[in-house]
């Protein structure tokens, strides 16, 4: 029987929760993204979130715990080896990767430059890990005397490339990362990721919204998949079609802010009468995780909930919203990558008037497990991880406790 006849996952980009068991082994022991922010930021306030049941996840400095929440809540824990937004994404949607994607972190070996510069027509500029919008100010002079793009990489499994959209257009820019994606499929590099930006030597370079990803398919059926085959639809915002590589999805819409993925979010959510929305928010990973920004990211979450507090009253007792995160990104951590760290879960419909504890959670996958038994699917995703309902769990009523 469906419980829900609409659902939304809503993916916050970066916004972990407190570090894993095992966030030793990737550097990350002591991370905490909502934590860290809001001791560094001040104490946030997130009335909505709060009332969701967001501060009985994790301590979070001006998000109290409720007694009464109106929300589910927990934390998940991912099951892959990694912590990238491909391999969340993934296992969100029941991939659980058995090896991590391959990281270069010294750079591309020769075998894959010199294919890349066959590619690109010319060989490329840096091939080193480094920040986006530090490196397109140290080579971007170069690359608009000669242009050579410019290529480099960090400490996820990612092949970037940034161009000045005087020097070589987007879609030339796109053309190239596509055909630059079929090479690197063998060397498994999760995502290649076109870069292009503006300005000039004097003023300085940046970015600009034409940020396209190109991953690797899935390698195996994911929820998106079998949903579709059932003629469930998808709606995906943001760059889940990317993500996905456009596999399970009927139709998208490509943002580039929280802004615009919040807009489209309520807009695809008001169109369809029976399906799943899924939708990514970027802003806080990409303008402020890795740049380090507490204040931007705390901003960023403020501007979240106000919107969601436009959003909830929306909903009907068959909607069933879902919020969580693929990873952390914690700015108060050495460097500027992603963190490893739990994913905050909060689950709402209108229909539970008083919130569960969702416990923890040991695999993204969950989510999938409760989506597919929603619409009587459950134990038909064969090949791919389908996780632990709990469908049952946050239609049931409990009394509420902190799942620190």
């Amino acid at each position: 029987m469906v419980r829900f006849e609409r659902i939304v996952v809503m993916v916050l980009d970066g916004v972990g929760c407190g570090a894993l068991p095992d966030a030793n082994l990737f550097s990350d022991q002591g991370a905490n993204t909502l934590g860290h922010i809001a001791a560094a930021a001040g104490p946030l306030t997130l009335p909505h979130l709060q009332a969701l049941g967001l501060g009985n996840i994790t301590s979070i400095a001006g998000v109290a715990q409720s007694l009464n929440p109106r929300g589910s809540w927990g934390k998940m824990a991912e099951r892959s080896d990694a912590k990238d937004s491909t391999t969340g994404h993934w296992e969100i949607a029941g991939v659980v990767m058995p090896e991590p994607f391959r990281v270069y972190a010294q750079g591309f070996p020769p075998e894959i430059m010199q294919a890349f510069a066959h590619i690109a027509g010319v060989e490329a500029l840096g091939n080193i890990p480094a920040s986006g919008t530090e490196i397109i100010q140290t080579l971007g002079p170069e690359h608009v005397r000669t242009g050579r793009p410019i290529v480099y990489t960090s400490t996820d499994s990612v092949f970037q490339v940034a161009a000045h959209e005087g020097i070589l257009p987007r879609e030339r820019l796109y053309t190239i990362c596509r055909e630059t994606r079929d090479l690197l499929d063998t060397f498994r590099v999760g995502r290649v990721i076109a870069r292009p930006f503006i300005g000039n030597e004097g003023t300085g370079f940046e970015r600009t919204s034409g940020r396209r990803d190109f991953s690797m398919p899935p390698p195996a059926l994911t929820l998106l998949d079998l949903l579709q085959q059932h003629k469930i639809a998808v709606h995906a915002v943001g760059k889940i079609s990317d993500i996905f590589c456009g596999r399970g999805i009927d139709k998208h819409t490509s943002t580039t802010s929280n802004a615009e993925g919040m807009q489209a979010t309520a807009e695809m959510f008001a169109q369809i009468e029976r399906g799943l929305v899924f939708a990514n928010l970027i802003d806080f990973d990409m303008n402020y995780g890795h740049r380090r920004d507490c204040s931007g990211f705390a901003a960023a979450l403020q501007q979240f909930d106000t919107w969601l507090g436009e959003f909830l009253p929306a909903l009907e007792n068959t909607d069933l919203l879902l919020l969580t995160a693929d990873h952390g990104c914690d700015p108060c951590m050495p460097g500027s990558d992603h963190t490893r760290e739990y994913v905050p879960l909060l689950a709402y419909t209108p229909q539970v008037k008083e919130g569960r504890n969702l416990g923890v959670r040991t695999s993204f996958a969950d989510i999938t497990a409760t989506i597919l038994q929603n619409f009587g699917l459950h134990g038909k995703l064969k090949g791919s991880f389908s996780g632990n309902s709990f469908l049952d769990e946050l239609t049931s009523t409990g009394t509420a406790q902190s799942a620190q």
